[in-house]
This record gives structure tokens, C-alpha cells and sequence, in this order.
């Protein structure tokens, strides 16, 4: 069995590599490697392979900061807390085959990340958990490919509803989900209309609804009577506020229904 120094010499000796500053690729797959020396050395490291073998830990990557592609895959790792997260130039991440546990440890790996757009961790018990493929999405949301399939605007727009809930409420109330663009008339111009200035007499009369209505014996009947043929709004949404959270749903063997639509009407 190999030494990973052993290992690491003999991958410089087949590229013809004398200076450590020029190596910004490495590959170590398949080695059965048990364990890795710290590549502090390879400051300029931006892609390694190590899958294929046989680690158990992470811990050899503390100053390779400019690492784009890692590839740890095939191999018995179970956790990777603190060893991961200095990495955050990496866009492509492969960690399936392994034996990873917590999902949530996991993801706190990725949160500082905001390049990351490939990740695998298919074949781990996290992928078990429920709704795994909507929390990870929704943890890392540079990801366009998670375990070899394309992360679609349904499955972001889902998981945005479920674990974060505070800012959909917010869109819900500003223009319903939408920034408004400006004045209406920026986007429709229309040829200027020609102003009519109303007589004193009959503006006072048109904007007073109890003198247009001689009728009415007070001016509450006035208004009650005027409010009743204003017309209809009505403004539909889901209360979250009753559904538990997802990690009350994972750890829980009962079944949650939907959220309840609260609807309430304005005229």
C-alpha cells in the first residue's frame, strides 16, 4: 500500500513537474490511499483528483484556496465538517460513494460557495433524508446540475416556498411577486389630452355623492349605499404559518398535509 508522499512524487515524476508552484493539476485516483498529507505545498492547486480510494477524512486542503475542481468520490468518507469550506472557488464538487451523514452538517460546508454549480452526493445516506434534492437546492443556490440532473425553475421556485417562507410572504405583498418598473405612462406613452377645467359648482356636485343622491335621509345611508356598489377584490394566500419545518417533517413519521388558503375579500 502507498504512501500518499510515495503517491504525490511519483504523479510529479510522470508530468515532469520539478516546482511545486507549477502544479495546478493533480491526480491521485485509484491509489488506495487510506490517508492524505496536507497539500499546503501546491498553493497554486486548481484541480485534484482523489477518488478511488480508500479516506476517511477531508482534513488535507487547509490554504488551496484557488481549487475550482475536486474530485473525492468512490471513497469512505462520513464526515466533512470544516474541511471544505475555505474551498470557495469551487465550481465543480463530486462526493458520491461515500458515507456521509447529517445533511444538515453537510450543507454548511457550501453555504460561502456562490460558484458552485455542479455538485454530486448521490449514493451517501444523506440522499435518503426527505426532500433531500429541495434542501440542497436550496442551500446552494448557484447549482445548475445536482447529481447528474439539471436543476430546473420549478424545483427553485418549490424549495424558495418551503424554506423560505418570510421572503415569499414579502413578494406576495409588493405587486404580487413583481417590482414595479416605473409609471405607467413611461412604457405606454400617449398623446397629451386636452384638460376641460369644471365649473365650481359642478365639481363640488360631482364628487359629492349625497347631493348627487338627494334621496338618502343621512349621509350613513349615503355611504353605506355607495359602498355596496364599489366592486370586488379578492387576495388568495397560503398560511404557512401552520406547516411545520422541514426539519420537524424529516424527523417526524407523520404525514403533513397542505397549507391552509386564507382568502379574504375588500371592496
Amino acid at each position: 500500500m502507498a504512501s500518499s508522499e510515495e503517491a504525490i512524487e511519483q504523479a510529479l515524476q510522470r508530468r515532469g513537474v520539478k516546482r511545486d508552484k507549477d502544479v495546478e493539476e493533480l491526480y491521485l485516483s485509484n491509489r488506495n490511499l487510506v490517508e492524505m498529507i496536507d497539500l499546503k505545498r501546491f498553493r497554486y492547486l486548481k484541480k485534484l483528483w482523489a477518488n478511488g480510494n480508500k479516506l476517511r477524512r477531508a482534513n488535507f486542503l487547509s490554504v488551496n484556496f484557488r481549487l475550482s475542481e475536486l474530485h473525492l468520490h468512490d471513497n469512505q468518507l462520513s464526515d466533512i465538517s470544516g474541511c471544505l469550506r475555505q474551498l470557495t472557488c469551487l465550481t465543480t464538487l463530486t462526493l458520491h460513494n461515500n458515507q456521509l451523514t447529517k445533511l444538515d452538517k453537510v450543507m454548511k460546508e457550501f453555504d460561502r460557495m456562490n460558484a458552485l454549480s455542479c455538485l454530486n452526493l448521490f449514493n451517501n445516506p444523506i440522499a435518503q433524508e426527505p426532500e433531500y434534492r429541495l434542501f440542497v437546492i436550496n442551500s446552494v443556490p448557484s447549482l445548475t446540475l445536482l447529481d447528474r440532473s439539471e436543476v430546473t425553475k420549478s424545483e427553485r421556485d418549490i424549495s424558495r416556498r418551503i424554506y423560505r417562507q418570510s421572503e415569499e410572504k414579502v413578494k406576495d405583498r409588493v405587486a404580487f411577486g413583481r417590482k414595479s418598473q416605473g409609471p405607467p405612462n413611461l412604457y405606454f406613452p400617449s398623446t397629451p389630452r386636452k384638460s376641460f377645467a369644471l365649473r365650481p359648482d359642478t365639481a363640488e356636485i360631482a364628487n359629492n355623492y349625497l347631493k348627487n343622491n338627494p334621496s338618502f335621509s343621512n349621509p350613513e345611508e349615503a355611504v353605506n349605499t355607495r359602498r355596496l356598489k364599489k366592486s370586488l377584490t379578492m387576495y388568495s394566500s397560503f398560511d404557512w404559518g401552520k406547516v411545520p419545518r422541514i426539519e420537524d417533517r424529516r424527523r417526524s413519521a407523520v404525514q403533513f398535509g397542505s397549507p391552509r388558503i386564507i382568502t379574504q375579500v375588500y371592496r
